[in-house]
């Protein structure tokens, strides 16, 4: 943890998030280095000087006793918990767990027990190198939390300070979603992205299952592609299936909707899950009437599509994309859609090279 990535980083960072709290907040600081620690017992903001008189003492070394830190991080979280405030655990990590509990299964296991609690858990990663992204993502995911990689201050910024409150204050637990498609108008259909937060159809309606957390502030964009009936095509009333028929009922055969949109979510202290729906119109918009948002959602999807070499990929290209993100940048405060197609960029300068070579 000792690179300028790690733990350097980790304190500016940290003292950054500092500045936006105040005497109503409190922060504790438990270290895992060799054998887990509390180095700061839970201080009020107030008290800046002491936390980061505390912060700035932090020093890396030792083995990584990540299970026993993340337990003891649970225990001064419940022993100061605070009624109707935002419990949290920040996990701060270059994500090499390798004293105690180290493998993902039993951590995960225990984290699953924790959340009971209703204290959350969030996962910031530093570094390169040993970093096990797959593994910080899964934690998070199964803490009731949410999981962002740190490599430089702009990025610490847009995580703790810009983008605070659906980082760290959840307005919505066990959230799922839904999407039924009107199998009179869509003839096949693909969500693009999201394979590892698939659920399986069953679990929709399970108040058990954990899904994932919704932070105040916060936007999930999902996108599918799909083929519509051509107009001298209808859509399948009945299957051809030995034992079983299928017939689309009347608001099927309409055809006025393309589908409809199933939201499940608990309140941040519940245990029982509130449905939302909403259909969607059959009302197609070509891309370049279509909103910034979604052109630039496009764009995204599109890169993906590249830099996986997806089999799905057909004609996309960089020069294309880039032209899309750019068409649809517009109002940019954070720089963050800039910084989007700065990365396209560079991924096509390296894509020539490649050729070249």
């Amino acid at each position: 943890m000792s690179s300028m990535d790690k733990l350097p980083l980790l304190k500016s960072a940290f003292r950054m998030l500092l500045n936006k709290l105040n005497a109503e907040d409190r922060i504790a600081i438990v270290v895992y280095a060799g054998a887990a620690g509390l180095v700061l017992p839970s201080t009020s903001c107030d008290k800046k000087d002491v936390i980061l008189q505390a912060l700035n003492s932090l020093s890396s070394g030792g083995s990584t006793a990540g299970g026993a830190g993340i337990q003891l991080a649970y225990q001064v979280a419940e022993e100061n918990w605070i009624k109707g405030g935002n419990n949290r655990i920040i996990l701060a990590t270059d994500g090499d767990f390798n004293v105690g509990i180290s493998s993902s299964n039993d951590l995960v296991e225990m984290i699953e027990l924790k959340r009971e609690s209703g204290v959350y858990l969030s996962v910031l990663g530093f570094g390169t190198g040993n970093y096990k992204d797959a593994q910080m993502e899964k934690l998070a995911n199964h803490g009731n939390g949410n999981f962002n990689y740190i490599d430089n201050m702009l990025e610490a910024e847009k995580v703790l300070i810009n983008e605070m409150k659906g980082t760290l204050v959840t307005i919505a637990k066990d959230v799922k979603i839904q999407m039924e498609f009107n199998p009179a108008v869509v003839k096949e259909y693909r969500l693009i992205g999201f394979e590892n937060r698939m659920l399986e159809k069953k679990d929709f309606e399970d108040d058990k299952k954990d899904a994932g957390e919704l932070g105040a502030g916060h936007s999930v964009t999902a996108l599918y592609e799909i083929v519509l009936f051509a107009s001298s095509e209808e859509g399948e009333e009945s299957s051809t299936t030995r034992y079983q028929s299928t017939v689309l009922n009347s608001k099927a055969l309409k055809a006025d909707e393309i589908g409809m949109v199933h939201f499940r979510y608990k309140k941040p202290d519940g245990g029982k899950s509130i449905l939302l729906e909403q259909a969607i119109e059959n009302l197609p918009i070509a891309l370049e009437a279509s909103s910034n948002n979604f052109r630039f959602s496009a764009a995204v999807a599109e890169f993906g599509l590249l830099i996986k070499d997806s089999e799905y990929k057909k004609d996309a290209n960089y020069e294309e994309l880039i032209s899309l993100a750019t068409g649809a940048r517009a109002e940019d405060p954070f720089g963050y859609r800039a910084e989007f197609i700065r990365l396209a960029e560079v991924a096509q300068g390296l894509q020539l090279v490649s050729y070249e070579d």
